[in-house]
């Protein structure tokens, strides 16, 4: 905890006069005039030529410092650590280069090693205009950082140098998606596959709410001729959850619930870990992001398989708030799958939970809308025309997975679980657009009802806020509705512009697939509204990006591990809340399961002199343990990076 002490002097020794505490999110400049965002609720510290925001925590701060000229990204954040706490300037692990962009001539990342023992967050983000570098650190606890997740992305979306103003697209008239212009967002995206090794993307786009254009690029899978088409299957991850809401939207037409009726009114087995939250809990802050309760997905990730979908209301019964009620964004997967098996047992009371809520999705959204390849099925799902996942493995390469962690979510479905085509979510986008009327122009669900989903909620970044189920983004001026998904090897996207009548869906089958999709919503406008050209060097920027960071984990990494180490595991461990890691022989080589997560073991000594030891498996979700010992007994202890803690102990 060295550093969170030293945080605390830095704070201490400064006159009281100057530090200040935003009500709002507060717009600034720096002596240099250097644009800044000081977040609501985080105090400013001015020292000399850093600024510093310190959470309400007091354990997390984020400075900006005037470095001046420097020699390149390396040096000026040398120079700012310097200034940040210069009795201890850490080595960066890791610098990778971003593309020019938000007024700056150059933009690079630095990430810094951190032991387990700290739980915490270190960085830098180096920034250049002319021969002058601002540095913003990050140096705090892990956990407050991912409380304030959208403190974090204010500050950082809102420096700006001196006389930048962002570019804005608000006010002009977009140009229709005509083939021309189709051709152009189709080449984006092949050629941003190619970049970034992705196999294959189902994509749809829609205009004055008709589908212009659905297909494919690139192929099922590697090895394989099969093209990726229209109907092509993939997992859509999170965009589940906005059509579970929708599920609620319907039965609130129907007067089986209202959005302010408390949850244990309609459900009274409902509980969170916090009894005053239980009490306050309405329908809508199910899915709301903004009851307080932190992410917790490692307690389902790592649980034992076979648990039923009333599991997802025995975790929440004791998971714990840890900021106030509608404060902040805190993204949970349990509430918004304890969402959707609210709707299927209102809509089939007496069913087992989650029979009812794939029954549900059924006869009141997939059917109506017609999504005829869109279900909760994963051996549906697997078969036929479908894209299975695919990662890199420990070199770097890209290679097939097999879904069975994806598996994972199927206990908990509402908030991630389906499996469509970029076919079926055009017609979901369309919904939107018509504000509730499916392809034949039939009502499914009331205007009032739909739009309930996207109102303003908690502030999610500098331009997004969170409503049910959705993002509500002004992106470059421009209203945009979306969400996203991520499981392992899949990421997709889909975008309803309101005022356009345009949409588009985007899924792809790995993982660095995640980098395009913000990049093709900026190509989407550039197209449209004849933007700066600047999607396709994010997207280059990012695959050299994802290369070094998969060189920098190979290197840390003892593969095949340490024998001592691997020598001295225990054979099974159990976290009483979680469930059990084995630790095996697979083909004369140490493999750890842990849940739904499998895979070789590599070693790892920390910054602190503990060892961990690392599954290395394909894709981009693992296990990360510390080894050590507790009352005699050999433990393996998992941090999931945001605020919890999972000590397995050795079954004897």
């Amino acid at each position: 905890m060295k550093f969170l002490l030293a945080l605390g002097l830095f704070a201490l020794s400064l006159p009281a006069a100057a530090q200040t505490v935003a009500t709002v999110d507060t717009q600034g400049r720096t002596p240099a005039g250097v644009q800044y965002v000081q977040p609501k609720d985080w105090s400013a510290v001015t020292a000399g030529k850093a600024l510093a925001f310190v959470a309400p925590e007091g354990d997390l701060k984020l400075t900006v410092v005037a470095v001046g000229a420097a020699a390149d990204a390396r040096a000026a954040a040398e120079a700012a650590w310097r200034v940040v706490r210069p009795a201890a300037v850490p080595s960066p692990r890791l610098v990778t280069a971003a593309a020019p962009g938000e007024g700056w001539d150059e933009r690079a990342g630095l990430g810094y090693e951190t032991a387990p023992s700290e739980r915490a967050v270190r960085s830098a983000l180096a920034l250049r205009k002319g021969t002058d570098w601002t540095v913003l650190v990050v140096d705090g606890a892990a956990g407050t950082a991912a409380k304030r997740s959208a403190a974090l992305a204010v500050v950082q979306a809102g420096l700006h140098p001196a006389g930048y103003a962002k570019e804005s697209f608000a006010g002009r008239t977009a140009h229709r998606l005509t083939p021309d212009r189709i051709q152009a967002l189709r080449d984006f995206v092949a050629q941003s596959a190619q970049q970034l090794g992705v196999p294959g993307v189902g994509l749809a786009l829609i205009d004055q709410g008709k589908v212009v254009w659905q297909g494919g690029v690139g192929v099922r899978a590697l090895g394989s001729p099969e093209r990726v088409d229209a109907d092509t299957k993939f997992m859509i991850a999170s965009n589940t959850k906005g059509m579970a809401t929708l599920l609620l939207s319907v039965l609130a037409d129907e007067g089986k619930l209202r959005w302010d009726q408390p949850v244990v009114d309609v459900y009274p087995g409902f509980k969170l870990g916090s009894d005053a939250t239980t009490r306050a809990t309405q329908v809508r802050h199910l899915v709301c992001a903004c009851t307080g309760l932190p992410r917790k997905d490692y307690s389902f990730i790592l649980a034992d398989p076979g648990a039923p979908a009333s599991d997802t209301f025995r975790q929440l019964a004791v998971t714990q708030p840890t900021s106030a009620f509608g404060e902040l964004f805190q993204y949970n997967n349990l509430m918004a799958s304890a969402a959707g098996y609210l709707g299927g047992s209102l809509a089939y009371p007496g069913m087992e939970l989650g029979a009812a809520f794939d029954k549900a999705m059924q006869s009141r959204i997939f059917g109506p809308l017609g999504m005829t390849d869109t279900g909760f099925d994963f051996a549906n799902g697997e078969a036929g025309n479908w894209a299975p996942p695919h990662g890199l493995d420990i070199d770097g390469r890209m290679v097939r997975m097999t879904n069975d962690f994806n598996h994972t979510v199927y206990p908990h479905r509402p908030a991630g679980g389906a499996f469509s085509t970029a076919s079926d979510m055009a017609r979901y986008v369309q919904l939107e657009l018509t504000k509730g009327l499916n392809r034949d122009g039939k009502r499914v669900v009331s205007e009032a009802n739909l739009l309930e989903r996207r109102k303003r909620g908690v502030q999610v970044s500098d331009d997004s806020w969170y409503g049910m189920g959705l993002f509500e983004r002004s992106a470059w001026g421009i209203p945009v509705v979306t969400h996203g998904g991520t499981l392992l090897g899949y990421h997709s996207n889909w975008y309803a512009l309101p005022d356009t009548g345009v949409g588009a869906v985007i899924l792809t089958n790995a993982d660095p697939g995640a980098a395009m999709l913000a990049p093709f919503l900026r190509r989407l406008l550039e197209v449209m509204y004849d933007g700066q050209p600047e999607a396709a060097g994010d997207v280059t920027a990012a695959a050299a990006r994802i290369n070094a960071q998969a060189k920098a984990r190979r290197d840390r990494v003892t593969y095949p591990g340490d024998p001592a180490v691997l020598a001295s595991l225990a054979a099974r461990y159990r976290d009483a809340e979680v469930g059990s890691i084995t630790i095996s022989e697979r083909n004369g080589a140490k493999w750890i399961k842990a849940g739904f997560v499998e895979g070789p073991i590599a070693t790892r000594t920390n910054a602190d002199g503990s060892t961990s030891i690392v599954s290395v498996g394909a894709g981009a979700i693992g296990v990360d343990a510390q080894v050590g010992t507790a009352n005699g007994a050999r433990t393996l202890t998992i941090s999931d990076g945001q605020q919890h803690q999972y000590v397995y102990v050795e079954q004897r």
